[in-house]
């Protein structure tokens, strides 16, 4: 009986001994916890709009993503067709907590709203209007003598000095 409590007692330290080797490959990462996400609100006016964060989650307004809470402020870029994009700076807000609060991380704005503008189309650029320049038909010669100006009248009877000038 002694020699099978001997040998259990000695497999157990060669087994303890191996689990202790194995702990010295193991990375202390597995203690660390995830980084923590935040739920952000998109949405815009008019909705539907193609809603992308700098960070590279996006959906359809109204709706709403999960980012990994980041360390500096992002941006949130808002895309409807026949409407001009839109973006929208978002800044992080860190708080430590204490004994009696977590720590937590918020938004500002959030909901993250976009009022987003018709495209207007350009207005076609018009040729500055010319005045029109008068007929010749119309101007009457300044040098003309006056006989030739006016028609002679017509007489029923014929001119006698009509062939001798």
């Amino acid at each position: 009986m002694r020699r099978g409590i001997a040998v259990a007692l000695a497999g157990a330290g060669l087994l303890g001994a191996a689990s202790l080797g194995g702990c010295s490959s193991m990375s202390w990462d597995m203690f660390k916890s995830a980084p923590p996400t935040i739920q952000v609100r998109l949405e815009s006016n008019p909705p539907g709009a193609d809603a992308t964060t700098s960070l590279g989650q996006g959906c359809k307004t109204p709706c709403s993503v999960s980012v990994p809470a980041p360390d500096a402020p992002f941006t949130v870029a808002f895309a409807l067709p026949k409407f001009q994009p839109a973006s929208v700076p978002v800044n992080v807000i860190k708080n430590p907590g204490d004994f009696t609060t977590p720590a937590s991380v918020t938004t500002d704005p959030n909901p993250v709203f976009a009022e987003l503008q018709p495209a207007t189309a350009p207005k076609p650029v018009r040729k500055p209007h010319r005045p029109r320049k008068p007929k010749a038909a119309a101007v009457a010669p300044a040098a003309a003598p006056a006989e030739a100006a006016a028609p002679a009248a017509a007489s029923p009877f014929p001119d006698p000095n009509a062939g001798r000038r």
